[in-house]
């Protein structure tokens, strides 16, 4: 019974070598033998949707013009192009939102070192004057004083801010995110950017192709008479839509693609450069016109001081990228990485 006893240990004893020495000599890490595995331990990385933003997904679209050219400008034919995935804010920039990155600015900290306090106040700072230059013979006083700094308007879209600015916004979010992304041993996110034109556009139609507002059809109000987005009814007339002015973000009912205010409140920049005949010229998957020699930048979706015309999803326009205004705001998109139908999100 021993010599069984020990004849089995001896056993079991050449089988646990045996399996060492194949783990040493053919098992582990196939890249050990000269195959081709790729990098090991590689650390994973899942995109998870940025707070406050939605997923819009790939696609393909007819862009330009869902209705009549009534100015006959010629300048958004229609052309049909394919767009990455990528997210968006469900919203503009708000007044609180862009707040906290102007405080952040003004506490000195090492992502602000290159910005003196009279730079920041000179070129970040929304300029708030816009609510009386920007119209002649207009009581825009309580506007100048209460709208950016006020607490009643913290919801409200941020307006006074350049083409720059809101670039520097973008990429103080960006930092700002993986600054705190890379404290906790994360990969970092893409970067956050001003939308393109296209995808703007795609974006605004919300799944629906041609669709002349975001809502789809080709009426500003629905069937009880209800505005549907915040812009200028009529000739005299800003109320009807339910504010005279810009209205709290998401005020009015979201898109295909859970965005709101793609049509009204305010106008978006875009980060493309404008020019009247870039449609023929870009590239019919995810277009771009970027040109560091034009001033004028893309803006899109109309806004809160706009007749109906300017708050389709094919209208476009422009302003000089130096200049505010108090119906031009912002919202950020980041690109998705990878492959993906959104059912995911």
């Amino acid at each position: 019974m021993n010599k069984f006893c020990n004849s089995r240990s001896l056993i079991f004893l050449y089988f646990c070598i045996l399996a060492t020495l194949q783990s040493c000599f053919f098992g582990g890490n196939r890249g050990d033998q000269g195959e081709l595995v790729g990098v090991p331990d590689r650390e994973s990385f899942e995109q998870t949707i940025p707070y406050g933003m939605t997923f819009v997904p790939s696609g393909t679209f007819h862009m330009g013009q869902a209705d009549e050219d009534i100015t006959s400008s010629k300048i958004n034919l229609n052309k049909q192009i394919t767009i990455g995935g990528f997210f968006m804010d469900d919203t503009e920039i708000t007044n609180n939102e862009y707040r906290q990155f102007i405080n952040f600015m003004l506490d000195g900290s090492d992502t602000s070192a290159d910005w003196t306090e009279p730079d920041i106040m000179a070129s970040l700072y929304p300029d708030t004057t816009v609510w009386e230059k920007d119209f002649t013979y207009h009581m825009g006083d309580p506007m100048v004083r209460y709208y950016y700094m006020h607490p009643a308007f913290d919801d409200y879209p941020v307006v006074g801010v350049n083409w720059l600015a809101a670039k520097e916004f973008c990429e103080w979010r960006t930092q700002y995110l993986n600054d705190f992304r890379e404290s906790v041993g994360q990969f970092p996110m893409p970067n956050f950017r001003l939308p393109s034109e296209a995808e703007w556009e795609y974006a605004a139609r919300g799944g629906l192709d041609m669709a002349k507002y975001p809502w789809g059809g080709p009426y500003v109000r629905n069937g009880k008479g209800c505005s549907l987005a915040n812009f200028k009814p009529g000739r005299g007339n800003y109320y009807d839509d339910g504010f005279q002015y810009t209205a709290p973000t998401a005020s009015y009912f979201a898109n295909g693609y859970g965005l709101y205010d793609m049509s009204g409140n305010v106008s978006e920049w875009c980060e493309d450069a404008f020019h009247p005949a870039s449609y023929p010229i870009v590239w019919d998957l995810n277009p771009t016109y970027f040109d560091e020699l034009e001033e004028r930048k893309v803006i899109r979706g109309g806004s809160w001081k706009d007749i109906s015309f300017y708050i389709e999803t094919g209208t476009r326009s422009y302003e000089y990228r130096d200049t505010a205004r108090s119906y031009i705001g912002f919202r950020c998109a980041m690109t998705h990485l990878g492959r993906s139908s959104g059912l995911e999100f």
